[in-house]
């Protein structure tokens, strides 16, 4: 059902990532989309998560306005305590401690894994070699992947980053699906939800290839599979997800208060 009222796609997707937060979680975001979700949980439902950036600002809320970096007076002014990036993601993070972290990907697979390291467009063969578009990078995104006890991926839901096979793993998720990342040893539980532009998948409990669980009430099941690259399993309880309300809303543009990420 409607609520008629006026949101963005990316309003939706920070909402319906920021509702994968828990009150009390210890929680890494990075910025942008990902921190817009993390602050809109905390205004909304969460008012006790300890929030962490990569750089090691601990227990802060922006003043201002969403930060443009990790370390912005807008997120630092109000910190409880000031570390660094070795005790955020060596000590916090990679020892399994972090409850949950938000990253974005350039490209991802149907195992949840990320690529935001370069766009090769052929083999890479057995040695690296330069890509031909090189992308951002991972940043903390590897070390909150690998260690953190469960992370939730944001993406625009597009064709050529919904990919059967990421060309380069930058972070992990299930690596190449069932319990690989036990054999392999990882600290963290992988990745537990992409939220996309359209909706949101969620890995099969024993093939942790990714579904569909939820569509946006702007998108629809046969959009958000001729939007993917692979055969895309539709979950047998699939259902739309609950639009924002009037609340939601009202704490999402309160964090977000110069409309920043407030696109269509």
């Amino acid at each position: 059902m409607s609520t008629n009222l006026s949101y963005t796609r990316q309003e939706m997707m920070a909402i319906a990532t920021g509702r994968e937060i828990r009150d009390g979680e210890l929680a890494i975001f990075g910025v942008g989309l990902s921190m817009l979700a993390g602050y809109f949980a905390q205004a909304h439902h969460a008012p006790n998560v300890r929030s962490i950036t990569e750089g090691g600002v601990f227990g802060a809320t922006p003043v201002g306005g969403l930060p443009w970096g990790i370390e912005c007076n807008r997120i630092s002014s109000n910190a409880v305590s000031f570390t660094n990036a070795i005790d955020a993601l060596g000590f916090l993070v990679a020892s399994g401690r972090c409850d949950v972290g938000v990253i974005g990907a350039a490209q991802v697979d149907k195992f949840g894994n990320v690529n935001t390291t370069g766009i090769w467009g052929r083999e890479i063969g057995g040695h690296y070699s330069p890509p031909g578009t090189r992308l951002t990078g991972a940043g903390g995104a590897n070390d909150i992947a690998s260690g953190a006890r469960r992370f939730v991926i944001m993406a625009a839901h597009e064709k050529k980053r919904f990919v059967d096979k990421v060309e380069y793993i930058s972070s992990p998720g299930y690596l190449d699906g069932g319990d690989a990342r036990r054999r392999h040893g990882f600290a963290g539980g992988g990745p537990s939800a992409i939220v996309t532009t359209l909706g949101i998948l969620r890995p099969h409990p024993r093939t942790k290839e990714f579904e569909l669980t939820e569509w946006f009430s702007f998108s629809s099941v046969e959009e958000i599979r001729a939007s993917t690259g692979w055969d895309l399993k539709i979950s047998k309880d699939a259902v739309q997800a609950a639009e924002p309300g009037e609340a939601e809303l009202a704490a999402l543009r309160a964090v977000d208060r110069t409309g920043m990420l407030r696109k269509k």
